[in-house]
């Protein structure tokens, strides 16, 4: 494959990298607390490419070398619900899951057949000595700007809201949740707790179709370019040919 047609395919593949991971934006817009991912592009060159005869020119290739997730805090919005909460500042409620314990900023909460507070799939929220939290179905909820948790006055638990030194260690587990090096987890001292609102997903629609737009025209052009390559090989295949007949 020639060097044109090897650059335009590259540059293809991760468009479509792209384009995938900006589709799952796009799906997770109106999610509670999302958070929405992008990407780092950069030129790869081979390792035997490094040792090439002086006088020619290397071919480098490009890639979308890494996505990252953006933890940029969305907005808030009422629902009045006492047990859906939002993270005013860095951090992330905990939670209990079958593989360990997992982070999230979604804050849309319920309370378990057995009365303990958990997500909306059914994960155990924890409290800051990692334990669930067990409430009363038939009273009132409080929870102050601390985390603490009231019922008829009376303190209950505070839930556990955690930070991490490198936010970037944090993994994804589905579009809620991520997973992390527990090495790094420390408690989010200035972070508060708001009741009755939820943290709405970063990805913002409009930025995203511009995005998509502007995708979708890098696409073409580099398929104009894989076009390009395979008519100019032809042609040189069919001028070798004329000249050796």
């Amino acid at each position: 494959m020639d060097s044109l047609t090897s650059a335009a395919a590259s540059g293809i593949r991760a468009r479509m990298e792209s384009l995938d991971m900006l589709a799952n934006n796009i799906a997770n817009a109106s999610a509670p607390g999302f958070k929405a991912d992008r990407e780092f592009y950069n030129l790869y060159q081979a390792a035997e490419a490094a040792d090439s005869p002086d006088g020619t020119n290397p071919m480098v290739l490009p890639v979308v070398e890494r996505q990252w997730t953006d933890f940029a805090q969305g907005s808030f919005t009422v629902t009045g619900n006492p047990l859906d909460l939002a993270l005013d500042g860095k951090g992330f409620f905990v939670a209990s899951s079958p593989t360990g314990r997992i982070f999230t900023r979604d804050g849309s909460f319920r309370l378990s057949p057995t009365g303990q507070l958990e997500t909306s799939d059914g994960n155990a929220i924890q409290d800051q000595d990692g334990n669930p939290i067990a409430l009363d179905s038939a009273k009132p909820v409080e929870i102050g700007s601390d985390g603490i948790v009231r019922q008829d006055g009376q303190d209950i638990s505070r839930i556990a809201v955690v930070d991490f030194a490198d936010p970037s260690a944090l993994v994804k587990r589905g579009n809620a949740y991520f997973q992390a090096d527990l090495s790094t987890l420390a408690p989010a001292l200035e972070t508060g707790v708001q009741q009755g609102k939820l943290e709405t997903s970063n990805s913002q629609p409009a930025e995203s179709a511009v995005r998509l737009v502007n995708i979708m025209r890098q696409f073409e052009g580099l398929q104009k370019a894989v076009a390009i390559g395979d008519a100019m090989n032809r042609q040189a295949v069919e001028q070798v040919a004329k000249v050796t007949s």
